[in-house]
C-alpha cells in the first residue's frame, strides 16, 4: 500500500471498506517495508500521529486485516500475538525479554513429516516461533 488511494483500493481489494480510521492504520502499518507490530505499539503510533481511534478498535481492524489476508498473525504467548505484513509463509524468533519478533531466514527451518490430521480437517498452515533468551555477559 502506497499512496492514499492505492490504499483505499487495496482496502476495497481486500473486501473491507476503507473507512477513515482503517485507511489510516493501513497507511501506518504498511508503509516502510514489512514489520512485526503489536496492537499496543500500532495504538501508540497511531496516538503519536494524531489519529483518534482506541485500543478496540485497533485489535478489530488488525483481525479484520488478519482476515483478508493482508496481515498474519504470530501468536507468541498465550493472549499475546504480533500482526506481520510480510503474508508469505515463514516461522519466527521471539524475544520475550524485549517483545521482539523477527523472521526466519527462508532454508533455515526444515520441518519433518506432519501428522496426519483428525478426520474432517486439514493442515492450514504451520507456524513455528522460536523463543530466545538473551545472553549475559
Amino acid at each position: 500500500m502506497g499512496t492514499f488511494s492505492e490504499t483505499i483500493v487495496d482496502l476495497k481489494r481486500a473486501g473491507l471498506r476503507p473507512t477513515r480510521q482503517r485507511v489510516a492504520l493501513a497507511r501506518l502499518l504498511f508503509t516502510g517495508g514489512h514489520r512485526h507490530v503489536s496492537a499496543e505499539e500500532l495504538f501508540q503510533e497511531a496516538k503519536a500521529g494524531g489519529i483518534q481511534v482506541s485500543l478496540a478498535t485497533i485489535y478489530n481492524t488488525l483481525h479484520q486485516f488478519t482476515d483478508a489476508g493482508l496481515l498474519r498473525e504470530v501468536p507468541v504467548d498465550s493472549g499475546q500475538s504480533y500482526f506481520d505484513t510480510n503474508i508469505s509463509d515463514h516461522h519466527h524468533f521471539f524475544v520475550p525479554a524485549t517483545g521482539t519478533v523477527m523472521d526466519i531466514s527462508d532454508g533455515a527451518l526444515e520441518l519433518g513429516e506432519l501428522p496426519t490430521p483428525p478426520d474432517g480437517f486439514e493442515i492450514d498452515r504451520v507456524d513455528v516461533v522460536v523463543r530466545l533468551k538473551v545472553l549475559n555477559g
